[in-house]
């Protein structure tokens, strides 16, 4: 399947682009039956070629090509509308009557606050003709009218708030919120990609609209990602608050999968300066070894790294509610556990050539011990719960 890209340099494009070369280099196995011959990449800045083998020889066309910030409120009609007619009349030019898709926005919608923009006007007249198009030719026409977008390579200060949220959070710039209840529907890059690719096997999403509001049907004129998020600033805010925070206090906020929690942070990491990608952890160490606190989690506990010297025993404590995992990754131990009020120990040879998991089990005083003379003990751990300094449910016992 060949493919032509219009606006192939701008944020949807990039990610889309990137997408489809993993899927022809086959680094990408998820969809099998897609098969990507030639991608005809055109922007503002392409040579004239690159539009006219595209609109000759592709099998799908993805019209990303706009404008936003123009210098003038009539670039917005010869930038949105001009262009598409452009690409219609190429494709009509070599009598292609491939798929096409093309990106409008939900200010098309001309309703509340979008009523007399200049730029959803431009996004109508644009959708008028591309259904104008389908009736002429009998193509199959997709026009997607995307609300507010995000993630990994959306440019600050241009049209996204959440890009630039992100770039000045993570660059430790001030950012301004007028209102923290302002809503917003937002769509995730990767959600988007998805979609993208589900139409050219042919299985887009259609929907109508109410207002602004996106109803997805079967039968509907429109087409529209299934999945969109709505938030207020406030929330990203507070979000993006505690990403930041992550390299002090160590807490993992929750990002279950699917969440706008887990989909923004990986946008704000894609911000990140070279600087502050790599972050100190607190060794606590003494002529003993380490213990480091690696990441802590609201609800799931914590994971910590132990390093123990040649010969030294830790741990000889016992707990009533928590419980860990030990995981040796390198060196050779003895993991010792005795039930409290008895004298069976029970004794688990661990080693970082076999990589293992074993329980502490509350109520068993526990200890862990370096039987090498020479090399140091390894051992990555997660307890149940975080570390309460006023509830440690730590108490100290030998184990023999």
């Amino acid at each position: 399947m060949n493919i032509l890209i219009t606006g192939a340099a701008g944020f949807v494009g990039k990610n889309l682009t990137a997408a489809l070369q993993c899927l022809k280099n086959g680094t990408d196995r998820t969809r099998p039956n897609l098969s990507i011959g030639t991608l005809y990449l055109y922007d503002i800045d392409s040579p004239e070629t690159v539009l006219e083998e595209g609109c000759k020889n592709a099998d799908f066309v993805f019209n990303l090509a706009g404008v936003n910030r123009p210098k003038n409120r009539e670039e917005f009609m010869q930038g949105n509308f001009g262009f598409a007619s452009t690409l219609l009349s190429t494709l009509k030019k070599y009598n292609n009557t491939c798929p096409v898709m093309l990106s409008s926005s939900i200010q098309a919608t001309l309703v509340g606050r979008y009523a007399d923009g200049e730029y959803g006007k431009s996004k109508k007249a644009g959708e008028e003709l591309f259904f104008r198009y389908a009736e002429e030719t009998g193509a199959k026409v997709l026009i997607y009218r995307f609300p507010n977008l995000f993630g990994k390579w959306c440019r600050p200060n241009y049209n996204s708030a959440v890009a630039t949220f992100c770039h000045n959070m993570a660059n430790d710039l001030p950012i301004t919120v007028s209102d923290p209840n302002i809503g917003l529907e937002l769509l995730y890059i990767d959600d988007l990609v998805a979609e993208m690719l589900d139409a050219l096997e042919g299985k887009e999403h259609h929907c109508e609209f109410e207002g602004v509001d996106t109803l997805l049907q079967q039968d509907g004129r429109y087409c529209a990602a299934p999945v969109s998020h709505k938030v207020t600033l406030g929330q990203i805010v507070d979000l993006l608050n505690s990403f930041k925070a992550q390299p002090q206090t160590l807490m993992m906020p929750e990002i279950p999968d699917g969440s706008f929690a887990k989909k923004l942070y990986s946008t704000f990491l894609s911000y990140l300066p070279e600087e502050k990608v790599i972050f100190d952890l607190k060794m606590n160490q003494d002529a003993r070894g380490s213990f480091t606190e690696l990441v802590k989690t609201e609800k799931c506990g914590q994971f910590s790294v132990n390093i123990s010297k040649p010969g030294i025993t830790k741990g000889q404590h016992w707990h009533h509610t928590k419980w860990e995992f030990f995981i040796v990754v390198s060196g050779t131990g003895l993991i010792q556990m005795r039930k409290i009020g008895t004298d069976q120990v029970l004794e688990y040879r661990v080693s970082g050539e076999r990589i293992q998991a074993v329980h502490m089990l509350p109520g068993y005083t526990h200890n862990i011990i370096n039987l090498s003379e020479t090399q140091d003990l390894i051992t990555v751990m997660w307890a149940n719960e975080r570390f309460d300094p006023q509830k440690p449910d730590t108490f100290f016992e030998v184990v023999e």
